[in-house]
């Protein structure tokens, strides 16, 4: 399978109570020659940031895939993100024979070879792009919903359910972000 090439493909904001899940998909190509390319959650936001931009600028191809908090609800959070991945891959701009390098243990419905690596965004460069871009795009994204919603410090926490986002959800109750089917938010509600 030598005229193949690797595309990896990463998540981020599974475990998040509000908002949208992304995911990535990233062709690096042979040439590639980046130092640093891990795991998103191993470095710094800072590093994030710098290593997004030379994957952007220098990656053969990447996209993004989002699944909705209500399409979240609607799925259940394994479902959504399977379809993000298979909406990244799908819309990739430069169309090759790939073989595509999931991190996790599920692949997308996809019409390419597809192999799950669990711990992949340590293993695999494709897969450490992917986790790279995903988290930095859907942060991004959070940053823009924290101007939508401010009192909910989504600039903070990124809709994560830290001890602070917890409370503030229990003083003020949810927002339209809010992932309606997740604990603890069903049970916040529940209250209400």
């Amino acid at each position: 399978m030598s005229d193949q090439i690797i595309c990896g493909v990463d998540e981020a904001g599974r475990g998040s109570l509000a908002g949208p899940v992304y995911a990535a998909a990233v062709i690096l190509g042979p040439d590639f020659n980046i130092e640093g390319l891990r795991d998103s959650k191993k470095l710094s936001e800072s590093k994030r940031y710098l290593l997004a931009d030379s994957i952007k600028k220098n990656a053969i191809s990447w996209s993004i895939g989002i699944c909705s908090e209500s399409e979240i609800d609607i799925l259940n959070i394994h479902q959504a993100t399977l379809l993000a991945m298979k909406r990244a891959i799908d819309t990739l701009q430069k169309k090759f024979p790939i073989k595509v390098l999931v991190d996790g243990l599920f692949c997308p419905d996809i019409n390419y070879p597809c192999e799950a690596i669990i711990k992949g965004d340590n293993k695999v460069a494709e897969i450490s792009a992917a986790s790279i871009i995903a988290k930095t795009e859907r942060d991004f994204k959070m940053l823009e919903l924290d101007k939508l919603y401010p009192a909910y410090l989504f600039r903070k926490h990124k809709g994560y359910p830290t001890k602070a986002h917890i409370e503030i959800i229990k003083r003020i109750g949810v927002c339209d972000i809010h992932r309606k089917t997740f604990s603890p938010i069903k049970e916040l509600l529940s209250l209400y």
